[in-house]
């Protein structure tokens, strides 16, 4: 770690998006922060659990595990630790489950580096903003299914059991995202 990492507040920033990360990444680091990177919840565990961050941005749909599960361990890491969920699937229930979980704040997709600082110093009492256009029945569908597995801990089996559902169904929607990002 570079001397000026060790003076920054550390950044856990997981998104899969390569090209977002790099812009998003440079822009915070010209903001003091010293930003980690990963491209999925899987590579960010280890991460957070080495060196627990004091900031965190995550992507709520990533390619593995939901962004809810990152939110989750990360709030049991370091309950101070000030996470912002980022997400192009902006509803209600979503936010309410990212805040339940840890996070700090909740924005729509797209976000600048100036919304994201500026939503970590968000407070419990403050108003969470959220898309004013009404949420697509897929985006729905996908989030109660995401919620149903982060309750059954990511097992497919279960929550299909849950969803009363065929396994292999629940696996092809979770591989499909819903249209629009």
């Amino acid at each position: 770690m570079n001397q000026a990492c060790e003076e920054a507040a550390s950044l856990l920033l997981a998104d899969d998006d390569a090209t977002f990360c790099k812009v998003l990444s440079a822009a915070l680091v010209k903001r003091g922060f010293c930003v980690n990177v990963a491209h999925s919840v899987e590579q960010a565990l280890p991460m957070a659990e080495t060196n627990p961050p004091e900031f965190a941005v995550v992507d709520l749909k990533m390619g593995g595990a939901p962004g809810l599960v990152l939110v989750k361990r990360l709030h049991e890491l370091d309950p101070n630790t000030r996470i912002v969920v980022l997400t192009g699937y902006a509803s209600i229930s979503t936010a309410v489950e990212a805040i339940k979980l840890g996070a700090t704040q909740y924005l729509a997709k797209p976000a600048n580096a100036d919304e994201i600082v500026a939503a970590f110093s968000h407070t419990p009492d403050d108003s969470t903003p959220l898309n004013a256009q009404p949420t697509k029945i897929g985006h729905l569908e996908w989030e109660h299914i995401q919620r149903v597995l982060l309750e059954h801990d990511n097992n497919i089996s279960a929550t299909a059991r849950a969803l009363n559902m065929h396994r292999r169904t629940l696996q092809r929607k979770l591989n499909k995202p819903p249209l629009g990002n």
